[in-house]
């Protein structure tokens, strides 16, 4: 299934013709940063299937740790694209918000519970996992 998205100013554009791996809420507290305080909201894709049709994302990644997360953004208006994880090496992680159909994201789990905070939703039957399910 392809999905397309960019980022708020139009300065970057993407597509991703991979089948999604997996659809989550992240509530752990490197998401809280990078979001402004709430869950990240993400999708899972594969790698080769993921592509920059329009621009040149910026890219930040941690120089203090070990096998740090490559994180991708508009150098413009400041968009978080997504992510590359070495917990997921094959993968791309795309944020819900930068798809042009966000009524598509339908959440499998909520992981990192254990760093939630009373603000956060996590829909009724949702799994959830205080840290990475195994």
């Amino acid at each position: 299934m392809a999905v397309t998205g960019g980022c708020y100013c139009g300065a970057l554009r993407y597509e991703s013709t991979g089948e999604q791996q997996f659809a989550m809420q992240c509530h752990c507290r490197e998401c809280q940063y990078i979001t402004g305080g709430n869950p990240n909201v993400i999708i899972v894709v594969p790698a080769d299937g993921f592509r920059f049709t329009k621009g040149e994302p910026k890219e930040f990644a941690r120089s203090d740790l070990e096998k740090p997360v490559r994180r991708y953004f508009c150098a413009d208006c400041g968009t978080a694209i997504g992510s590359r994880t070495p917990s997921r090496p094959d993968s791309f992680v795309i944020k819900v918000g930068t798809l042009d159909d966000r009524s598509a994201f339908k959440p499998q789990a909520a992981i990192f519970t254990i760093d939630r905070q009373p603000y956060h939703h996590i829909p009724d039957g949702l799994p959830s996992f205080e840290r990475r399910p195994g």
